[in-house]
């Protein structure tokens, strides 16, 4: 699938306009705090994008993309709430008021989408000139699969920690001590300085970007397009500031969604060395088609999510039969 180069415009213009019109509904009038039904609707809005777009893709170039993009986008959308963990962590960090949340994870995500698209086509392009690099994202993605699991075993949590591009912002521009309303830069006695509103959209947008050394490898496991690749993580990262608002304290009771995640990265590892086999015409490696990727990704998603919310229910039971009555 070559797309032309009419395709990649009208997908970068298309997500700037509905990104544009999102900031302008939002932001339009005095900053307010951003509401759960507000989230549920632009969640609702966004996803329905995204599988109006697969259903293009089927009519269009059929089955087999519409499928790599729908594997791809429900992965990248999975993955991507390990990012909200961190994002709440930032939050906290910078104490940044709800009212200015929804406006700092537009731009953030923004600037992590403009970094992706070439770590995509830097990936696209390594991989087209090198076969082997398809062993080494299969082992990468095991080995971050294993680390995911252990990891959650120990009972450590996600941490932020303050990247060079973080750190060198800080160095290199005057920051004022608190916000300023939403802006992002002031100027104060006649010298220009950056908010700590900037400080903030730099660590998501760059933040973002390590979350994305592993899954830019997981979403080229499914497909080696590199247009699809790209549609899928941005129809992804789009929704993912509405799920930061709607998922909220529910992240916490999602204590499972862990296991999923490191199942999802490890069957697409062994997928990835197994079709590079099977490409190498090794007999006994098969080559894994879409819809089996897309069921496991899928069932995979529906059963730790069901049972982390049942878990959390039983907890919550268990509670309330360990409070002493009150007399």
């Amino acid at each position: 699938m070559n797309e032309p180069l009419w395709a990649w415009i009208a997908i970068i213009a298309g997500l700037l306009l509905v990104l544009a019109i999102d900031l302008w509904i939002v932001d339009r009038g005095e900053a307010r705090e951003f509401s759960m039904r507000q989230a549920s609707y632009w969640v609702t809005f966004y996803v329905t994008l995204a599988v109006l777009f697969g259903v293009v893709l089927w009519m269009t170039v059929g089955g087999d993309k519409a499928g790599e993009f729908f594997a791809g986008y429900i992965t990248e959308y999975s993955l991507s709430v390990d990012n909200l963990f961190v994002f709440l962590i930032i939050m906290s960090r910078f104490a940044v008021p709800r009212i200015y949340q929804h406006k700092v994870l537009l731009v953030g995500i923004l600037l992590a989408l403009v970094m992706r698209g070439i770590f995509i086509a830097l990936g696209a392009a390594a991989l087209e000139r090198f076969s082997w690099l398809f062993y080494v994202f299969g082992a990468f993605l095991v080995y971050t699969a294993v680390n995911l699991v252990r990891d959650h075993l120990k009972g450590e949590d996600e941490e932020f920690n303050e990247n060079i591009m973080l750190r060198w912002v800080r160095r290199a521009f005057p920051t004022t001590d608190g916000f300023v309303d939403s802006k992002v830069t002031v100027k104060i006695d006649g010298k220009r300085m950056v908010t700590p509103m900037l400080i903030v959209m730099v660590a998501i947008g760059t933040t973002d970007l390590l979350f994305a050394l592993d899954s830019i490898p997981a979403i080229f496991g499914l497909t080696k397009d590199a247009f699809i690749v790209f549609s899928a993580n941005a129809f992804a990262l789009m929704g993912l500031r509405q799920l930061y608002f709607l998922l909220g304290g529910l992240l916490q009771r999602l204590v499972y969604i862990s296991y999923g995640l490191a199942f999802i990265l490890g069957f697409i590892g062994v997928k990835l060395v197994l079709e590079a086999l099977h490409a190498s015409d090794v007999s006994w490696a098969p080559a894994i088609p879409i819809w089996v990727s897309l069921s496991v990704i899928g069932a995979t998603i529906v059963i730790t999510t069901a049972a982390s919310l049942i878990r959390a229910r039983m907890d919550a039971r268990k509670g309330e039969e360990t409070q002493p009555e009150q007399v």
